[in-house]
């Protein structure tokens, strides 16, 4: 990757992050039925997945023909293809796909790059807010809503009065109730896709438990962001996620931490 600097990489990024979003954005506001198909796993895939997933494979192919692609809708590349990929995009077009379904506004384009198992690049766009997410190795984290200026993000290091919990508004809420009641004072906020991390790393909450399945595309490009602004991803072992590392694309459960100083494991023991 010597031949990109970081800071070009991530405009561009931005940049091709916002064309899909504006794309999706222009589908959910209009009138038109939503014309909704279920893939295998179950998981709902709209006109909006493929449009983004289009315009996204366009632009990173033309910005770095010599890297591979995987994304969520490309998802059928073996690990015996991908395991000789040192450098790769990993692609979620449309986090948040039953959000958007159900017109909660909380859903995301997620692109990272991934570079020697681990997120590098990280960008979230929000489309319904015009909000971008995005960090990279080296450069920091920020926040940028279009026409303002980019402001520099860093996680929450206090130690809370009440803890401030992220969670999903759709999964896992009966396995992760009991765990979260350990907690001392808590209050716990439901939203969906990877805001959930964008509010670690802007310092508006303290930590995201999950508690249940996601892909690889679902983490990478806020996990980035997190741990440039000062936090952490980490499984139950409290291990970094990394990437391309089994055939399988599945996550395993995991924490994500402003605060890194706070021993959250001792609420989540690994057996759940």
């Amino acid at each position: 990757m010597q031949a990109y600097a970081m800071d070009d990489l991530l405009q561009a990024v931005k940049g091709i992050a916002y064309q899909a979003g504006q794309a999706i954005l222009d589908i959910y506001q209009s009138a038109q039925e939503q014309n909704i198909e279920y893939k295998r796993d179950g998981s709902p895939l709209t006109t909006a997945d493929k449009i983004a997933n289009e315009i996204i494979i366009q632009g990173l192919t033309k910005l770095t023909p010599n890297l591979p692609i995987l994304s969520e809708e490309g998802a059928d590349i073996p690990y015996s293809e991908r395991v000789s990929w040192d450098c790769y995009w990993l692609v979620d077009p449309l986090d948040g796909t039953r959000e958007f379904i159900q017109r909660t506004g909380d859903f995301t384009v997620n692109i990272a790059l991934i570079e020697k198992q681990h997120s590098v690049l990280g960008v979230v766009y929000v489309p319904v807010s015009d909000v971008c997410y995005y960090a990279a190795r080296t450069v920091g984290a920020f926040k940028e809503q279009t026409g303002s200026a980019a402001e520099k993000i860093r996680v929450c290091t206090d130690i809370p009065e009440s803890i401030r919990v992220v969670a999903s508004r759709l999964h896992g809420k009966e396995r992760l109730a009991p765990l979260v009641e350990k907690m001392p004072n808590h209050e716990i906020k439901y939203i969906g896709s990877s805001l959930k991390f964008c509010l670690i790393a802007e310092g508006a909450a303290d930590i995201y438990p999950r508690m249940g399945l996601t892909s690889e595309w679902d983490s990478a490009a806020a996990q980035c962001i997190v741990e440039q602004a000062g936090g952490a991803v980490i499984d139950l072992y409290g291990l970094p996620l990394h990437y391309n590392v089994r055939d399988s694309l599945l996550n395993p459960y995991f924490l994500v931490v402003g605060n890194k100083q706070i021993d959250w494991l001792a609420y989540f023991p690994r057996q759940v």
